[in-house]
Formats: structure tokens, C-alpha cells, sequence
């Protein structure tokens, strides 16, 4: 794997949406334009810090899922963002040692981070482009190398979607994605929602993106149901995140509307296109 980068393809004078997602987090791999941008989002919208940590949590939930009771051997994470506590190839392997991973993203800070921590893992790969480009993922040499696309695939799209434009046509890349993959491959998904939210926080939310390398774009609950088109939808379906097969006690559906994002997890039958 490419060890890096050099310093000219790397812009940290941008905001970029990994990074603040990372300080959300309360990471430390984030520089003064990411800080910048994301406290403008906290002004406006607190709750923001709490519903990535609870995507995190809804990550960490839906692999746990795919790699145990649906049995799935094969992960791509499509904007992976900067790697934090509980990656997806540590919760994964918790549950069965063999899984593969691929993460991807378009941030060159991203991948620097990544190769760093996964140096001499045989398991795992970490793979430089774009979510807007499907053709060029599923063809990949990072990504070829690691998925056997004769077996079942888990595509995680975690918090990446609502970064896509509705003029870049989100619905037709997640359709490329799905009739790359065969049957019995899983889509897992989450999304901000406008739908509860009070135009002013959302004013203010997508504002400061607007430096960002990427818009924020909320969409409505019918909206984030049709990037489902061609999965079977896994019991609970489309809810908001901590409302996805919680651990431990009930979630009351108040808190849980807080956060202000669904997720989901579909299943590519073999009648699907």
C-alpha cells in the first residue's frame, strides 16, 4: 500500500467533512479550518456531536449484524472518514476473524491515517476515491484485490450520502453500487433528515458546509427509503439511528428523533436488478 501522500495533495486549508465528523468525535485529526466549520454547526445544532456519536454506534450495531447473523465474510466502507475507536474491521472481527475489509475515501488525510494503522494487516485494504464514481471503486485495485464479487458484500454508506447533491443523482450511484455487488449483499445506510428539523438549524447546518469540500444536503424520510430500491429491508427497516436494534434497554423515540438521522440495512435478493 502507498504509504502517503506528498504535502501537495494534501489541502487542510478546506474544511473537510471526515475531519469534522472526526472532531465530533473528539478526535485530534482535524486542522483549524475543520474546528472552524464544525463549531459553526454546534452553534447551531449541539445535538450534532450526539448523532455521530450514535452513527457510530449504529455502525458499530449494523456490522456486528452483517458479519454474525447474516454471515457476511466481505466489508466496503465507502467514506470511512479519518479511523477512530471501534473501526469497522475491529467490531467485525470480534465476531469472525476472516473478514475482509476495504475502507474508501476521498480525503488523501484519510488514507495517510489508515495505511499508518494498518500496516501488515494481510485483512485489510484502504483504497483512495471517490463515492461518485462506483465503476472506479468496484474496480480498484485495493478493492480487487481483497473482494472475491462471487460472494456476498457488505457496502456500509454511513453518513456520506447527505454530502452528495441531488444534481450528482445519489439514487442511480447507490444502483450502480447495487448491481456491482451479487445477491445476498447488504446495504447499510444512514442520513441527516430534514424532516423534524427547524429551518434555521438547517440554514445554519448547511451553511457552514458551504466552504467545505462538500454541500450537506438534508433529505426527507421518502427520500432516504429510495436509495433502498432493490434491497429487502432488514427488520426494524428505516429508523432513526439509536431506534436500529439497540443494545440494552428501549430507546424512547423522542431522544431517539434527536439525533435527526435514519438507518437502515437492505438485503440484494436475486430477483433484484
Amino acid at each position: 500500500m502507498d504509504p502517503g501522500l506528498p504535502s501537495p495533495h494534501i489541502d487542510t486549508s478546506r474544511p473537510h467533512p471526515a475531519r469534522m465528523y472526526d472532531y465530533y468525535l473528539g478526535g485530534t485529526d482535524n486542522y483549524p479550518a475543520d474546528r472552524e466549520a464544525a463549531e459553526a454547526v454546534l452553534r447551531v445544532a449541539p445535538v450534532v456531536r450526539e448523532a455521530a456519536r450514535e452513527n457510530r454506534a449504529f455502525l458499530q450495531r449494523a456490522v456486528r449484524f452483517l458479519v454474525g447473523a447474516a454471515g457476511v465474510r466481505q466489508v466496503i466502507d465507502i467514506g470511512a472518514g479519518v479511523p477512530a475507536a471501534g473501526n469497522v474491521h475491529e467490531i467485525a472481527r470480534q465476531v469472525a476473524p476472516d473478514v475482509r475489509v476495504v475502507y474508501v475515501d476521498n480525503d488523501p488525510i484519510v488514507q495517510v491515517h489508515a495505511n499508518a494503522l494498518l500496516a501488515g494487516d494481510a485483512n485489510t485494504r484502504v483504497a483512495l476515491a471517490d463515492l461518485r464514481d462506483p465503476g472506479a471503486i468496484l474496480a480498484h485495485p485495493e478493492v480487487r484485490e481483497l473482494i472475491d464479487f462471487r460472494q456476498p458484500v457488505a457496502l456500509l454508506l454511513l453518513a456520506i450520502l447527505h454530502f452528495v447533491p441531488d444534481e450528482e443523482a445519489p439514487g442511480q450511484l447507490i444502483a450502480a453500487f447495487r448491481d456491482g455487488l451479487p445477491p445476498g449483499s447488504y446495504l447499510a445506510l444512514s442520513h441527516g433528515c430534514a424532516d423534524e428539523v427547524p429551518q434555521d438549524v438547517i440554514g445554519g447546518a448547511t451553511s457552514a458546509y458551504d466552504k467545505a469540500t462538500a454541500p450537506l444536503v438534508l433529505r426527507g424520510r421518502a427520500q432516504i427509503s429510495r436509495f433502498f430500491d432493490g434491497f429487502e429491508p432488514v427488520d426494524p427497516g428505516l429508523v432513526y439511528i439509536p431506534l436500529w436494534r439497540p443494545d440494552g434497554a428501549p430507546v424512547d423515540l423522542h431522544e431517539a428523533s434527536r439525533t435527526g438521522m435514519f438507518g437502515g440495512v437492505g438485503r440484494k435478493g436475486a430477483l433484484s436488478a
